[in-house]
């Protein structure tokens, strides 16, 4: 069986309902927060630059959820 790519979804453009807005800024600043903890206790190193990524890719795809499947689409 294939997987369901999701294509159409994935590849529209997704216009924000109104409680949407908020709930984006949301996770940006929670994915700030921890991008600053990990800045604040983590040495300088290869490690923290994955770690950053990885919060910002996590940010990203959050949002992501937030706009491609919320009810009010």
């Amino acid at each position: 069986m294939a997987y369901d790519l999701d294509l159409e979804n994935r590849f529209t453009h997704h216009p924000p309902g109104p409680d949407q807005p908020a709930q984006y800024e949301k996770v940006r600043a929670g994915g700030l927060a921890l991008a600053k903890l990990l800045e604040e206790v983590c040495p300088s190193s290869p490690e923290l630059t994955r770690a950053v990524n990885a919060v910002d890719d996590a940010v990203m795809l959050a949002n992501a959820a937030i706009a491609r499947r919320s009810v009010a689409h």
